[in-house]
């Protein structure tokens, strides 16, 4: 009733107040953080000898409405960040930007967007190389590893480039700076899971109980004669032949047993 499910996605070194919100309860305003906000410090993907991703990590700052760190923690999947009743997940990951520059051109920022394949996920911009941008190339991205592919108008390949080093397309040099990549945040409060699992755990506890025997007895000696009673929740038989051990057990008298 008062707690929420978000997802941001966000590029290194942006910072982020929680928005994106699409399940809440009915009460949960006042639950989503308004005083605080998130910076991504970094971003960053390991990846196995193959070129396979291993796993991937956000460098997190809770930052006060002052701007000043209150929490910093790097998160990555089944590791996530706790701040005052909301978790953010490791989730997802993309590319946000590329950071080129032509010939002696100050760094250029340029947006990448994800495009619709059947097969591996890919990112692509298009860098203009004539001020009238009548020429440009397109460059694709795949990944964080630093190699981005460029392709010509006619969309032939016309080169791959990495980070830090250049290459000429159509008489320009191309300087690939950087790939910048975003991270993909799960973001949930749940104020009501601790009364959901003490409910669970006081669930379990009767169903084990209810597998455990109680029994009860009484015994009345009134005018000579020993009246015994008892019963049982369980094993019914068992408690009988139990019971009749213990009175035969007795001094010879007079008893009279009552089940």
């Amino acid at each position: 009733m008062t707690g929420f499910f978000a997802q941001e996605l966000v590029p290194s070194g942006e910072t982020f107040q929680i928005r994106n919100i699409f399940d809440a309860g009915p009460w949960a305003e006042a639950q989503i953080p308004k005083d605080w906000s998130v910076r991504v410090n970094r971003f960053w993907i390991d990846y196995t000898p193959d070129g396979n991703i291993d796993q991937f990590y956000s460098d997190l700052s809770v930052l006060d409405q002052a701007g000043g760190e209150v929490e910093r923690k790097t998160i990555h999947v089944n590791e996530p960040l706790r701040y005052r009743g909301v978790t953010l997940y490791q989730a997802d990951w993309g590319i946000a930007a590329v950071q080129v520059k032509l010939n002696n051109s100050p760094v250029l920022q340029l947006p990448m967007q994800p495009l619709e394949t059947n097969g591996p996920r890919f990112w692509g911009t298009w860098v203009p190389t004539k001020p009238d941008l009548s020429e440009g190339v397109t460059l694709l991205a795949r990944d964080l590893q630093g190699s981005v592919l460029l392709y010509g108008n006619d969309g032939q390949l016309v080169g791959t480039v990495r980070s830090g080093l250049a290459t000429e397309v159509n008489g320009v040099k191309l300087t690939l700076v950087d790939v910048i990549g975003s991270t993909g945040l799960q973001i949930k409060a749940d104020p009501g899971i601790p009364l959901v699992y003490t409910g669970f755990g006081l669930l379990m506890v009767g169903v084990i109980m209810s597998y455990v025997s109680h029994s009860q007895v009484w015994a009345l000696a009134q005018d000579g004669i020993l009246y015994v009673g008892g019963r049982t929740n369980r094993a019914q038989v068992a408690f009988e032949r139990e019971l009749l051990a213990l009175l035969n057990e007795l001094p010879q008298s007079q008893a009279v047993s009552r089940g």
